[in-house]
């Protein structure tokens, strides 16, 4: 009895066996081992090899004109103004009377210094008879030119006149009104102008002192200005990557005024430069930043660049990797990224 009972159970537990096995085999039967990945996205565009093109280079750059010299006319001396020679827009030569302040320590001391030479010519005589010392010539010689610096500067700052020619800009007080604080007038030139441009620094090692260059205002279409540059400054802005160029404007026509708005295009010569649809150039969104995309090993690769001169449909790229035989994406860069795939069409 109990030889059939452990028949009995042994061959249950066969049957138990067999079953998870086959349940084993329908579960792996029942994965498709041959199931495909998601298919890499691939994107369709159109490029073209990069090729140097000879250019004539120029850059345009925008400012604002100045008076090549503008003065503050401003006395050393405080007090009452007696009179004022000129309003604004009066044209006025140099050495021109602009100002006379009052007069009266001016004056005064004029009187003392004539009082002084008549007293140095005496003791100056009475030396070359022994009847003065060396010291009473010396002291008075002392006094008459500490007197004589005082009436010069006096005379200077109660008569004020014109250190240049030009024109008066500005006017900020009356005849009789006590001076102080503002300048009086304001004197600027006008028959020569400056003006100072912000120049992107790719371009230092090719601006130089003496060189010509053009101007061109709304005011005047069609019309441009002759100038030439003064002054390159020797270092850069880090913040924006310029520096500053001082260009002289001779104005004898009068044309052009201080505080106009005109455009700068400077020309630099012939120079190879890698030219690429201005269409094909993105913007970095919330940025000034622009960058294109090339093609490396059959994919997409992001170059951040730096436009340099525009030729009606076309602009100057300038970065280490835009060189010339490199594949450049012309059609289809707004639907790239970094890395994806690329099927390049024709």
């Amino acid at each position: 009895m109990k030889n059939k009972v452990n028949r009995a159970f042994m061959a249950k537990k066969k049957n138990l066996i067999y079953i998870l096995a086959a349940l084993v085999l329908i579960g792996c039967g029942g994965k498709d081992t041959s199931a495909t990945q998601e298919e890499e996205r691939v994107e369709q565009v159109r490029t073209t090899v990069l090729q140097p093109r000879e250019i004539e280079r120029e850059i345009s750059v925008s400012t604002n004109l100045q008076g090549y010299l503008t003065q503050n006319v401003a006395p050393s001396l405080t007090g009452k103004i007696e009179h004022i020679y000129c309003e604004v827009g009066t044209r006025v030569a140099k050495g021109a009377d602009l100002v006379r302040m009052d007069q009266t320590q001016y004056k005064t001391t004029k009187i003392s210094m004539a009082n002084l030479e008549i007293e140095k010519n005496r003791i100056e005589q009475l030396l070359k008879t022994g009847s003065a010392t060396q010291q009473q010539y010396d002291q008075i010689t002392t006094q008459y030119n500490s007197t004589k610096e005082q009436l010069e500067f006096l005379e200077a700052n109660t008569y004020v006149k014109a250190p240049f020619s030009g024109v008066i800009s500005a006017k900020n007080y009356e005849d009789g009104e006590l001076y102080g604080g503002q300048p009086i007038l304001v004197l600027t030139q006008i028959d020569k102008l400056k003006a100072l441009v912000a120049v992107p620094e790719t371009y230092f090692p090719l601006l130089k002192k003496g060189m010509r260059l053009t101007l061109t205002s709304e005011i005047y279409p069609g019309k441009t200005f002759p100038a030439t540059v003064e002054i390159v400054y020797p270092t850069i802005d880090p913040s924006s990557h310029t520096f500053q160029c001082k260009i002289v404007i001779p104005n004898g026509s009068n044309l052009l005024r201080p505080g106009m708005y005109v455009t700068t295009t400077i020309g630099l010569g012939k120079a190879n430069a890698i030219v690429v649809p201005y269409q094909s150039v993105e913007k970095l969104v919330g940025a000034n930043d622009r960058y294109v995309f090339i093609v490396e090993e059959g994919r997409a690769k992001r170059v951040a660049v730096t436009l340099g001169q525009r030729f009606d449909q076309d602009i100057e790229i300038i970065a280490p990797e835009i060189k010339e035989g490199v594949e450049f994406v012309t059609t289809g860069q707004h639907k790239l990224v970094d890395g994806v795939k690329v099927n390049v069409v024709e």
